[in-house]
């Protein structure tokens, strides 16, 4: 256990407590900072306390760094589509149905565990033993591209660019019901839900959350849908689309699931994500083409 001591000066009076730590030392993105705060890793005055805590002259910081825990996770040799790969990052196309790391309930036949077999040694460790290299998620059935980070640097760099929504993300998805705008902005907070902790909502106390629909194409009872977020938000796309009546199809969570299509799971794809490249600087422009069930349903929808 690595345990440091700051006392709070002048220069950061007034700033968040994770903007802070994360300024202090190079090593900690804002991400880890918030997540060592949550596990009251991060101390303010020896108390535990909030990512949002404004600092105060002479507060004392104590940042606990843990030694990591041995968690075996076995590399595995499951198929990858590999979009783009070098010595800083790996961009998947992960097949709907993949859960992205271990947990409960799912210790093994893993993203991650694909990319242990992949990459051996040279993965980011930032997202602690379980999430090696992981720098954001999509649902397990949500198919579509994803970041890996290869090491430390290239995680900070993307982590950074999603916090400050510089990279944008495209989904596709198809929804129940007959879009009648084509385009419009959902602006509605999410937070758990106070009736089910399984899920998300809408709700006046959750964290801003901001999505962008266009209409592609219109079809008998169905709409295909181009996505936009702003924000990460836990389930965001899914929770807003249900929110406002038109459901992703296939969304047992957030609709009752029934479709005429026998289509298990959320019919949403990640297809586009352009982002900066964390080392050259190069801008990143990358595509997924949509899954096959996709483009069968599309196709006996089109008929």
């Amino acid at each position: 256990m690595d345990k440091k001591e700051y006392k709070i000066t002048e220069e950061f009076v007034g700033f968040r407590l994770d903007k802070a730590i994360s300024m202090k030392d190079n090593s900690l993105s804002r991400v880890a900072v918030q997540r060592m705060i949550d596990e009251e890793n991060i101390l303010v005055n020896d108390k535990p306390t909030k990512t949002s805590y404004k600092l105060k002259l002479n507060d004392i910081v104590t940042i606990i760094k843990q030694e990591p825990k041995e968690v075996e996770i076995k590399a595995e040799d499951i198929p990858l589509d590999v979009v783009y790969e070098d010595n800083d990052i790996l961009v998947v196309n992960k097949q709907k149905g993949l859960v992205v790391h271990p947990g409960n309930g799912n210790p093994d036949g893993t993203l991650v565990n694909a990319i242990m077999a992949r990459c051996k040694d040279s993965l980011s460790g930032i997202g602690g033993e379980i999430r090696p290299g992981i720098v954001h998620r999509i649902d397990k059935d949500t198919s579509g591209l994803l970041i890996i980070a290869k090491n430390d640097a290239s995680h900070i760099n993307v982590s950074e660019q999603i916090k400050n929504h510089t990279v944008k993300k495209t989904y596709i998805a198809l929804v129940r019901g007959i879009v009648k705008e084509n385009k419009a902005t959902i602006n509605m907070p999410i937070g758990r839900s106070t009736k089910d902790r399984t899920k998300m909502a809408v709700s006046k106390n959750g964290k801003e959350a901001i999505t962008h629909i266009t209409v592609l194409e219109r079809f008998e009872g169905f709409t295909l849908l181009e996505v936009n977020i702003e924000t990460g938000r836990t389930h965001q796309i899914r929770v807003h689309l249900s929110q406002i009546g038109y459901p992703i199809v296939g969304d047992f969570v957030y609709s009752n699931g029934r479709n005429p299509f026998g289509v298990e799971g959320q019919m949403l794809h990640s297809s586009k994500l352009e982002f900066v490249h964390p080392t050259t600087g190069k801008k990143m422009n990358l595509e997924a083409k949509l899954p096959e069930y996709f483009e069968e349903v599309l196709k006996n929808l089109r008929k």
